[in-house]
């Protein structure tokens, strides 16, 4: 290998420290200026994503450093009640038809009842023990809103329980159910009073 002579641009000052022609020695926390600006624009963009979200999806992600427009509380309306229903004015073609369960450990209440709801007028087509016989309260429970005079009517004519609105599928086929509870202690001699 052949030496060549040193000259001018061979000596270099020992305090630039510098390796081969165009490199210098790097700054110090170089590295982590990197990361910092890495994990600056990761938060920005994910920020941004999900403040897009959920702008498109209409959710509030309760950030607090926009503003969330307050959504009005709706007002209840009341519900118009309808008056009871007498058994005598209860309209055939309607087909309405009544089940009464038995949800207290009274052996054969259902059958009290509901016999004396059918003696006052009342088309009791079924009567049986409910799922459970620990049932606290008599509710009678209807499927169709136009129906709730027909509750109504059988709870004045029982002289207890409330009225519940539920779907059709809670109580396939019967448009009215009662279920009896522990306030429904009827003696079987006991008589129910007249609407």
């Amino acid at each position: 290998m052949a030496s060549y002579p040193k000259d001018r641009f061979d000596e270099l000052p020992a305090d630039l420290q510098r390796v081969g022609a165009h490199r210098g020695p790097r700054p110090r926390g170089r590295g982590w200026i990197i990361v910092a600006w890495s994990a600056l624009a990761t938060g920005l963009l994910v920020f941004g994503g999900l403040f897009g979200i959920s702008k498109f999806l209409n959710i509030d992600l309760e950030i607090g450093l926009f503003p969330v427009a307050e959504t009005p509380t709706p007002t209840p309306t009341p519900t118009p009640t309808m008056d009871p229903l007498d058994p005598t004015a209860l309209d055939p073609a309607r087909a309405i038809t009544v089940t009464v369960l038995n949800g207290t450990p009274i052996v054969g209440l259902q059958n009290t009842v509901g016999q004396q709801l059918a003696a006052l007028g009342w088309p009791v087509l079924t009567m049986a023990n409910a799922s459970a016989n620990d049932v606290e309260k008599t509710y009678v429970y209807y499927s169709d809103p136009l129906n709730e005079d027909v509750a109504r009517g059988l709870v004045v004519s029982m002289g207890k329980g409330d009225i519940r609105l539920v779907s059709p599928e809670t109580f396939p086929g019967a448009p009215i159910t009662i279920v009896l509870g522990a306030d429904e202690e009827t003696p079987a001699d006991e008589e129910t009073p007249a609407p």
